[in-house]
Order: structure tokens, then C-alpha cells, then sequence
């Protein structure tokens, strides 16, 4: 295992990439979420009537 952990003397270089990519798949993910979400709020605003929709400027 330990042999695994130390990724062939590549460690240093290996484990903060797999961080960081995961970092940023992670944010991605929240970002592409929290758009949905709002899309959403705006397209049920339109079905329902709840006025005029603004268009983002």
C-alpha cells in the first residue's frame, strides 16, 4: 500500500493533480447545479405567468 501512497517517487507531483482535478470537476459540477436551478426558477416564472421575464444583460 505504501508503495501504491508513494506512487513510484511521483507523489509530490501525482496527488495534488488528482486534487486539484477533483477540485475543479467539483466546482463545475456546483456551478453547472446551481445554473440549472436558476433556469428553472425562470422557466416556471414564464409557465406561470408570474410576469414578464427580463433578459439577463
Amino acid at each position: 500500500m505504501r508503495e501504491f501512497l508513494q506512487m513510484g517517487g511521483y507523489a509530490h507531483f501525482v496527488w495534488p493533480a488528482y486534487i486539484v482535478s477533483a477540485l475543479v470537476l467539483g466546482g463545475l459540477s456546483l456551478a453547472i447545479w446551481r445554473r440549472g436551478r436558476a433556469l428553472q426558477q425562470r422557466l416556471s416564472q414564464f409557465e406561470g405567468g408570474g410576469g414578464a421575464v427580463r433578459r439577463p444583460t
